[in-house]
């Protein structure tokens, strides 16, 4: 049985995320514990790559300031929180739609701090521009924040940093426990605002299904874009960052990056014609033996057969017909281009040591989704 074969229910569900990111207009999910370092490197993620290079300054400034906000909400509920580490994940979730963006974050909470939680934003929500400044220096003035650092300073400050009201929710875990979610929504400069009942249960709604998701799948990071040589720096900067292996788990799983995004840069098609680059999907996720990295993009149909040979073909060899047959696709000069050679390919089974899963999902006539995921071994 071919690779192709194996796992296609878990490579389904590469497509089925892509669609439900593109669906929404989701661009970047982070899942898991949410140190300064960590919330430092989506910050920075989002001034070079993240918020489009064309927006006005001041709506970049606007985004900026209310990340900032909601990563540090997050980290503060998060430090309070004695319980299984990967119970805590929280989720952070960027989204542009048109003119405007979306920030969203979601993190555990213990059950007697909502009702005082839930008063808080509504208080806010109440409250104009002028009430808002007003409030906002009697909490200085009088010290009437939260026992959780200042979070109800934050709140405060992500209302009248994004000019609109705060959605929220909660979602019951335990008879201790509850998932708190919040979603900010960031208008272009004289943009229309939201409602000012501040609530946007939909919304809200798909990202806690996204985030039961996320968890059933132990997934760590998503990135869904277009994929050009930019962002792919961009995106293994941060990712390079926000890993806590050692620097040989690092320098494997990174490498290993760097060949499964030239993948998605080569091998993908525009199924919308677009200047930006190829769309598509990666993330990483984890078992307790594995890392998974995973990557889904359009392909043309035309390019499959040859494609799938290809991936059979490197599956079927071991480490050392694979280092031959590496290096006999380098020295052939009758090859015009790596993409031609499958030099990809190759690279990414010797530095994983691991077969690839692959599928190709038909979409069209002229089009399918591939999926390609590689596993790398923690021991």
């Amino acid at each position: 049985m071919s690779s192709k074969s194996l796992n296609k229910e878990k490579l389904g569900f590469i497509y089925k995320l892509f669609k439900a990111m593109q669906k929404n207009n989701l661009n970047y999910i982070y899942r898991g514990t949410f140190t300064s370092k960590i919330t430092d490197n989506i910050l920075n993620l989002a001034e070079t790559n993240l918020v489009h290079k064309d927006d006005p300054r001041a709506l970049k400034r606007k985004v900026y300031n209310v990340m900032v906000e909601g990563l540090q909400n997050i980290t503060k509920h998060q430090a309070d929180i004695e319980i299984n580490v990967e119970d805590n994940f929280g989720v952070f979730v960027l989204k542009k739609e048109h003119a405007k963006y979306f920030i969203t974050t979601g993190n555990i909470i213990e059950n007697e701090h909502i009702e005082s939680l839930t008063k808080q934003i509504n208080q806010v929500n109440r409250l104009d521009k002028d009430g808002l400044k007003a409030f906002h220096k009697e909490v200085l003035l009088h010290g009437k924040i939260s026992s959780k650092g200042g979070a109800g300073l934050g709140l405060i400050d992500m209302a009248r940093k994004s000019g609109n009201n705060l959605s929220f929710s909660f979602e019951k875990v335990d008879d201790n426990l509850s998932y708190f979610y919040l979603h900010t929504e960031i208008p272009s400069i004289g943009g229309i605002k939201s409602n000012k009942k501040g609530n946007n249960p939909d919304t809200i709604k798909y990202i806690s299904a996204l985030h039961r998701m996320l968890n059933d799948e132990n997934v760590l990071i998503i990135f869904n874009s277009y994929f050009n040589q930019e962002s792919l720096m961009n995106l293994l900067s941060i990712i390079e960052k926000q890993m806590l292996e050692s620097v040989m788990q690092k320098k494997r799983i990174y490498n290993t990056m760097v060949e499964m995004f030239q993948n998605i840069i080569q091998h993908g098609d525009d199924y919308k014609e677009t200047p930006d680059g190829k769309a598509g999907l990666f993330y990483i996720s984890e078992t307790d033996s594995e890392y998974y990295l995973n990557t889904g993009n359009y392909i043309l149909n035309s390019k499959i057969e040859k494609l799938s040979a290809k991936l059979d073909h490197v599956n079927s060899m071991d480490h050392e017909e694979l280092d031959d047959f590496y290096e006999e696709r380098l020295l052939d000069f009758d090859i015009d281009t790596n993409k031609e050679a499958g030099l990809g390919i190759i690279d990414i089974r010797i530095k994983t040591g691991s077969k690839l899963d692959f599928d190709f999902l038909n979409i069209d006539g002229k089009y399918s989704f591939y999926t390609l995921r590689a596993r790398i071994s923690k021991i």
